[in-house]
């Protein structure tokens, strides 16, 4: 497909809204699940601490 401008390009004739739209669900549901693993893995060590646990050196 060949656009004339950028207007066009985001327009994507009609079906920009749809289209911009599942993509910035989708960055955003990406982005939550990078939050809650990174949230996820510091509880999990934050646990092990509490317990005694050695940490795992890397």
């Amino acid at each position: 497909m060949n656009w004339e401008s950028l207007e066009a390009f985001i327009a994507m004739g009609g079906y920009g809204l749809y289209v911009w739209g599942s993509y910035a669900v989708t960055f955003a549901l990406v982005a939550l699940e990078v939050v809650l693993l990174v949230l996820r893995g510091r509880g999990i060590v934050a646990q092990l601490a509490r317990i005694g646990a050695p940490r795992r050196r890397s």
